[in-house]
């Protein structure tokens, strides 16, 4: 990050102009007057007043869509220059790159270092990589008998409807987004109404682009409303989600009761991280599993917030992470110095309060953190928790917290601690800690998640595939298989 001041962000953050208009057909919009307030969580003050979208403001973005996709140049350009637009977006988020990272701490309290240096690094990333991609990609044309030809094409599938959440507001829109235009697709994102500010202005840096009208479209809303109505919406042809699982199930509904749209979700974890007693570097397994559960506030659906360590060394590695969360700095997301800023909202952190009560309810015994911190800033911050003693049957064990909270289980042999990490309905992630390298593969299979991370946690880029088993979702962002969401194979026989 540039050399920034405290004193100047503040300074910025007063200047900042936040615009809450829809973002439809290459305009903002203020739709049909109703507004909701966007609250910083940071400090509780309205940054601005946000044009609250229903089933009209949808109908509009997605005719836009639709008239982009059927009758627009985009689906027809050469994916050449398709990509060079995505460069250009790129291009521009990174001359932006300053106002979006405030943006996003603004609205949701991740600490400005993180959402600069993390959240933009990650869009601008993706947009690059998919704009290189483009013109890169191949049909097929089988082998077939003399007096034949095949084909195997792949096609634009049509409208995409996007709705992320507000943990990383850029980074998930710019997953789905940039590989969704890449293939020829035009999008209705739907932002969360915690952190609408941010894909607002995405939207309106696409369009500066020079991205033509109707192909990247923003609408604000509630999810019960906004959202089931772009689930619902029959000109939509392919949803893609990432949120909670309770609301994955609502979108297969719509799915179901509208047009059989193809939805691909992203939903919740529950990751386990092993910690064996041959790990390269306990202190190191130790600090990245404290890292892990409070980066973001722990608000990230890969948190690693069942720490599964060998009862042998468990006292020495919680230890590690106790002292970590005692000398972590909470506080004033506009302070590059902060490394743990506010959680997204009131209501949130009571939830998250909530969850800490019931484990001492349930027994287990809190070495860390569990109450509120920062008082008399208006903000909702969180201290950093860790809890230990924890049986696998405790609601702490089984149920996504989304907040910096840490459940620490001990395990006696490595059948034991695989059982205990499968023991779960969810599969998005996992991590493993040893020196043996059959270890790491065997235990790497036996896993059920998407990804498995061995002797390290959240490492990897845009090369490999990012998404869930169980009800962790279907689906993968990231890689060239995110492109499989937004296509359509398409066969042509050709009897010569």
């Amino acid at each position: 990050m540039p050399d920034i001041t405290h004193e100047e962000w503040l300074r910025r953050a007063k200047a900042l102009d936040l615009s809450g208009l829809h973002h439809i057909d290459g305009a903002d919009e203020g739709g049909g007057g109703d507004v909701f307030a966007a609250v910083s969580p940071r400090d509780g003050q309205v940054l601005t007043q946000v044009a609250d979208g229903g089933a009209k403001e949808v109908d509009a973005a997605v005719a836009a869509a639709r008239r982009a996709f059927d009758s627009g140049p985009w689906p027809r350009l050469a994916p050449a220059d398709r990509g060079r637009m995505l460069l250009r977006i790129a291009d521009l988020l990174e001359e932006r790159r300053a106002e979006l990272a405030l943006t996003v701490s603004l609205e949701m309290g991740k600490p400005i270092t993180d959402a600069y240096d993390i959240e933009l690094r990650a869009v601008i990333t993706t947009f690059r990589w998919y704009g290189q991609l483009a013109d890169k990609l191949h049909d097929e044309s089988p082998h077939t008998a003399p007096d034949a030809l095949a084909l195997v094409t792949r096609e634009p599938a049509g409208v995409v409807g996007a709705v992320v959440p507000w943990n990383f507001p850029l980074t998930l829109a710019g997953w789905k987004i940039a590989p969704a235009l890449a293939a020829g697709c035009t999008v209705v994102l739907k932002p969360s109404e915690n952190s609408p500010l941010s894909a607002l202005l995405l939207g309106r840096i696409a369009t500066e682009a020079g991205l033509p009208p109707g192909v990247l479209n923003v609408v604000n809303g509630d999810g019960p409303v906004a959202g089931r109505a772009l689930g619902l919406h029959p000109g939509v042809d392919v949803l893609a989600f990432t949120g909670s699982t309770a609301v994955g199930r609502h979108f297969l509904h719509y799915s179901a009761d509208s047009n059989l749209k193809r939805v691909w979700l992203e939903l919740g974890g529950k990751s386990p991280n092993i910690v064996l007693p041959d790990a390269p570097d306990l202190e190191k397994a130790a600090a990245t599993a404290a890292w892990g559960i409070f980066f973001n506030q722990g608000e990230m659906c890969t948190a690693p917030s069942r720490l599964l360590v060998h009862s042998s060394v468990a006292e020495q590695v919680t230890e590690a992470i106790v002292r970590r969360a005692h000398e972590l700095r909470v506080g004033d997301p506009l302070d590059p110095t902060t490394e743990m800023g506010a959680m997204v909202g009131e209501s949130h952190l009571e939830r998250v309060l909530g969850h800490i009560g019931t484990g001492l309810e349930e027994g287990a015994r809190l070495r860390a953190g569990g109450d509120r911190t920062a008082g008399g800033t208006g903000g909702s911050f969180l201290q950093p928790t860790v809890f230990d003693q924890v049986d696998p049957g405790m609601r702490l064990a089984r149920e996504e917290i989304f907040g910096p909270v840490l459940s620490v289980l001990t395990f006696d042999d490595l059948d034991e601690a695989v059982r205990l990490a499968n023991a779960t309905e969810y599969g998005l992630a996992a991590g493993l800690w040893t020196s043996d390298l059959s270890t790491a593969h065997r235990v790497s299979r036996a896993l059920k998640a998407g990804t498995v991370w061995v002797n390290c946690y959240e490492e990897g880029d845009l090369t490999v595939p990012f998404g869930g088993m169980k009800q962790s979702g279907n689906g993968r962002d990231k890689s060239v298989h995110a492109l499989e969401k937004y296509t359509e194979l398409k066969t042509t026989w050709i009897q010569l």
